[in-house]
């Protein structure tokens, strides 16, 4: 049996919004450039050729890669998960990091949607790996590179 690659519902449209552009936008603009290039004459010193060429290889291996996702995507729908009161995928939380006294917000979300800048953290990261299962007021220990980092959980919520 195949893994299923777990997504928010938001990452799924993310990903059709990204697969409808690679295919119905960029990738016709990519066969006319082809076609273009290769009016211009002898296709081995033609550089215009071969960068569309490449820029067609580049596109398809994204196409393949997000019909793969989509194709074992488990897509959850946190909003109509029962409320257990505690983390798990799809989860967005309040922590407090208990030795800085800051507090931050992240959302567990799958591989293909993290991203940290957004406050958007993996489910294989060890910081949501450390908080799956926690309830409000658990503490979670997160290892890190410069030490082990202890956080409080304040808020959850299922959006």
């Amino acid at each position: 049996m195949k893994n299923k690659i777990p997504m928010t519902i938001k990452g799924e449209k993310k990903l059709r919004k990204e697969l409808n552009k690679l295919k119905n936008i960029i990738r016709p603009k990519i066969i006319s450039s082809i076609s273009e290039a290769r009016a211009h004459g002898d296709l081995k010193e033609n550089a215009e050729y071969h960068a569309a060429k490449e820029e067609q290889g580049f596109c398809e291996r994204k196409i393949q890669e997000i019909e793969y996702q989509l194709s074992n995507a488990n897509v959850i729908d946190v909003t109509k998960m029962s409320m257990n009161k505690k983390i798990f995928f799809g989860a967005t939380v309040d922590i407090l990091n208990v030795q800085s006294d800051s507090i931050h917000t992240y959302q567990i979300v799958g591989d293909n949607e993290a991203n940290f800048k957004k406050k958007l953290i993996s489910i294989n990261s060890p910081m949501a790996r450390g908080l799956i299962g926690k309830k409000i007021n658990d503490l979670a220990i997160i290892k890190t590179p410069v030490g082990s980092v202890t956080y409080k959980i304040l808020k959850i919520t299922y959006i």
